[in-house]
């Protein structure tokens, strides 16, 4: 098996919500937020003009980026989140019928090729709870400088 880096967190979109009731209602203290109309803000806090058109919440699912091994891989994480997600599943039902979005979003950091199987229960149960699922894929980890394209 190749080893490969991971983070997985939940992000929701909605046309109107309040991230603090998104917070409330799941219990996860989320690491961005912002809220439909209110002003658009750098990472300093600064202005940028204008608002946002939707509000946006997001919450790591791991405390860290971990290694892939025989005890710890994506699925895995997948499934425990699932499991833990299981109790919001009325709160992710609503955000959907409101025209949210919610998504488990994977970054993966590999220099290998590895696979990845979510077997059918694992996508069972994220249509159940409305979550969509979404894999981003580095060709380097997280930890490391980009390979630079010096000519």
């Amino acid at each position: 098996m190749s080893e490969y880096e991971f983070t997985v967190s939940l992000r929701i979109r909605h046309p109107t919500v309040d991230p603090a009731t998104i917070t409330a209602a799941l219990g996860i203290r989320p690491q961005h937020t912002w809220q439909a109309g209110h002003p658009r803000r750098d990472s300093s806090g600064m202005e940028l003009g204008g608002t946002h058109h939707d509000s946006y919440w997001m919450g790591r699912l791991m405390d860290e980026p971990q290694l892939s091994s025989e005890s710890v891989s994506v699925e895995g994480v997948i499934l425990r989140s699932l499991t833990n997600l299981r109790r919001a599943h009325s709160f992710l039902a609503q955000i959907s019928a409101e025209g949210g979005v919610a998504e488990l979003h994977v970054s993966l950091y590999a220099r290998n090729n590895f696979r990845i199987e979510l077997p059918s229960d694992s996508l069972t149960i994220l249509a159940r709870l409305h979550l969509a699922i979404v894999l981003d894929v580095h060709s380097h980890s997280p930890l490391e400088a980009p390979v630079s394209m010096a000519h």
